[in-house]
């Protein structure tokens, strides 16, 4: 009797260490969480830039456009300088102009979208050269 209770208690000890090796290495290969990234629509010292200008993510990133200063300020997609087509450029484009320091838009980048350079720009003030790209890798 004395045999087959060290002989239990020796196999529970045991699987007990195979379910907490098997659990460290499940939970060690859990998937990366998304990550959110912000952009600034404007410098702190008032230029008529996205910060940072580039930036790269990854499927299931976000990326959120806070207007800084010098407002307005958009978030439009170029289509023809971005991977998919006008559909795509549209559906992540923020056409609504911000004026409040604070205001936001938000875009996540999901696995079904094409990898590569997303170029954007502020409408009201492309020409004087606010623009920006968010890359998708794979």
């Amino acid at each position: 009797m004395k045999l087959i209770a060290r002989i239990s208690r020796s196999l529970s000890i045991a699987l007990a260490a195979i379910a907490i090796v098997a659990g460290t290495v499940f939970l060690s290969a859990a998937p990366a969480a998304a990550e959110n990234y912000e952009v600034k629509m404007g410098s702190d010292a008032g230029l008529l830039v996205f910060e940072p200008a580039s930036i790269s993510v990854k499927p299931g990133d976000t990326v959120t456009w806070v207007n800084n200063k010098m407002a307005p300020h958009n978030v439009i997609f170029d289509e023809k300088n971005s991977p998919g087509d006008k559909a795509l450029a549209d559906k992540i484009s923020h056409e609504q102009l911000t004026f409040a320091p604070g205001e936001s838009y938000s875009t996540t980048f999901t696995d079904d979208m094409p990898t590569g350079e997303y170029s954007y720009y502020c409408a009201p003030h492309r020409g004087a050269g606010m623009v920006g790209k968010v890359v998708l890798e794979g």
